[in-house]
């Protein structure tokens, strides 16, 4: 192993962080973001470059120059090179004590594949032959997150993560919200792919805030009294299929998710508007008549309307999207780009609530893990809860503070970090932090970032695409990297529209604006 290089001495210690003045023939030489080993007799200590000072710029200034490190780890016992790295420093450097550069077998060591179950990432930004590890049930059983702005590369790291984690894992069970299509491309044959085309999620797996919102009128008083008469009327309906079935319905609630007829409900409502004696009482009735017939109509709801005949299929919905069995597709993609606005928040709390309440209720110890990746969370679980769907930002809220006790993870994908619930960001034990320049998004990933890793934050706003800084649970230790690279049929499909290469020619395509007012009349993407 090449020797490790003094480049100077420690003057300062405090806590994690210590101040160093370099050595003048080997100051130029040392750069933010590289690892330093201070030795003693009883230990080595090692840590980042996080800053660097000089009293004057030029070469001409004179004074000293110093580097201040953040210390992420030991190994205890005399200096060596078959040393075992460990988090945490518990002997603290001396004042005076020579600081040497680390070599690349020092990094191999360090960033060393983990004795628990990992899988490759990439590789470390300082030394390129350095593998990147991430541990698969720190990453995935605490959480995680994925924030970067703009264009700084998420889908693609999503990707990344995934996939290493579904090559090594090929039964998982992950379910991803897609908002905007991008990641079918990605996954190919290893997803299930959920559109509006086959997304079957029944009306009746709606809770009651669910109907409230999908079958009620939006403004007070008129949304209170139709919420209800709604729940009297669906209660009814539920208690009667019951019965048809044979099955008990002493515990029976207006959230049970159990079958009812939508028809019976219509019913139920003419019935009870029949007793009336002022017409004008009627109102609310005729309001939810008209609504249940509406969407009951409108072919864009057909997922959750359409079906011919009021089945108890839940057990086959659960099958499908918790990929139970996997059946070589370990992962179930919901693509929401064509789910109507109205209603998109209600289909996201449905799954989630789903997701989590299938994981409470099963027999301990005969569960699996699952997955949940919510790209675009900062509309989901967003830091003001008035700008948030109540049910959708509880569920996710629930799964961030009680999934872990009952195999469900949350992967959260934002560019807006600022934006999501600090409540939620706060449950995340591993950040992949890509490029960001917002310095209000920066601050927010500050104060989420352990201690001895804020060093790295200063280099959020420079990272290049495809680099990230990955701290917490789920690495080894803190750590810049590069993400390993994509194949071609691995990419999500998210690329920026190429304004100079198709404005460079003429738009000739027959059929073209025909083709897609079809596609828009037919709600088809």
């Amino acid at each position: 192993m090449p020797e490790r290089m003094p480049i100077g001495s420690v003057a300062s210690v405090e806590g994690a962080e210590v101040m160093v003045v370099l050595d003048a023939a080997v100051a130029a030489d040392v750069g933010v973001g590289d690892m330093a080993v201070i030795v003693s007799e009883r230990s080595m200590v090692f840590g980042l470059v996080q800053a660097l000072f000089t009293p004057a710029p030029g070469p001409e200034a004179g004074g000293m120059r110093t580097a201040r490190l953040a210390l992420l780890g030991e190994s205890l016992g005399a200096e060596t090179e078959a040393f075992t790295f460990q988090r945490g420093v518990s002997i603290s450097p001396k004042l005076g004590a020579v600081v040497r550069r680390a070599v690349t077998g020092d990094l191999a060591r360090i960033y060393a594949k983990p004795a628990k179950s990992s899988v490759l990432i990439g590789s470390l930004h300082q030394d390129a032959a350095v593998p990147a590890f991430m541990v698969v049930d720190d990453f995935l059983g605490k959480h995680f997150a994925v924030l970067g702005t703009t264009g700084s590369g998420k889908s693609c790291t999503v990707a990344v993560l995934l996939r290493s984690v579904l090559t090594a894992h090929a039964h998982g069970h992950i379910v991803l919200l897609d908002p905007h299509d991008e990641y079918a491309a990605a996954f190919g044959d290893m997803a299930e792919s959920v559109t509006t085309d086959n997304l079957v999620l029944p009306y009746w797996l709606l809770d009651f805030e669910e109907m409230t919102q999908v079958f009620c009128s939006g403004e007070q008083p008129y949304r209170e009294v139709e919420a209800n008469i709604l729940k009297e009327c669906v209660l009814a309906a539920k208690a009667e299929f019951m019965r048809g079935a044979g099955r008990d319905d002493a515990a029976l609630t207006i959230d049970t998710p159990v079958p009812y007829r939508l028809a019976r409900v219509l019913e139920l409502l003419k019935v009870g508007m029949g007793r009336l004696d002022k017409p004008e009482s009627s109102i609310p009735y005729l309001r939810l008549t008209a609504r249940i017939d509406a969407l009951r109509r409108d072919r864009r709801f057909s997922f959750m309307f359409g079906q011919l005949t009021v089945e108890d299929d839940m057990a086959d919905v659960l099958a499908r999207y918790l990929r139970l069995p996997a059946d070589g597709r370990p992962l179930t993609i919901f693509n929401l780009a064509g789910v109507p606005a109205e209603i998109v928040d209600v289909v996201v709390s449905v799954l989630c609530r789903l997701i989590f309440d299938f994981a409470l209720w099963t027999e301990r110890g005969r569960g699996v893990p699952v997955l949940l990746v919510c790209e675009e969370a900062h509309r989901y679980v967003p830091r003001d809860s008035a700008a948030a769907f109540g049910p959708t930002r509880r569920a996710l809220s629930r799964i961030a503070k009680e999934g872990r006790k009952y195999g469900v993870s949350l992967g959260l994908v934002t560019q807006r970090p600022s934006e999501i619930s600090e409540t939620v960001l706060s449950q995340v034990n591993t950040l992949v932090s890509l490029r960001m320049s917002n310095e209000q998004d920066q601050l927010f990933v500050r104060r989420a970032m352990p201690e001895n890793a804020a060093g790295l934050l200063s280099a959020l706003p420079a990272l290049r695409t495809q680099e990230a800084v990955v701290v917490g649970e789920g690495v080894p230790v803190p750590m810049r990297i590069r993400l390993r690279d994509l194949a071609d049929g691995e990419r999500p499909r998210s690329d920026t529209a190429r304004f100079s290469e198709v404005w460079s020619a003429p738009r000739n395509e027959p059929g073209f604006i025909a083709d897609t007012i079809e596609r828009w009349r037919r709600q088809a993407r």
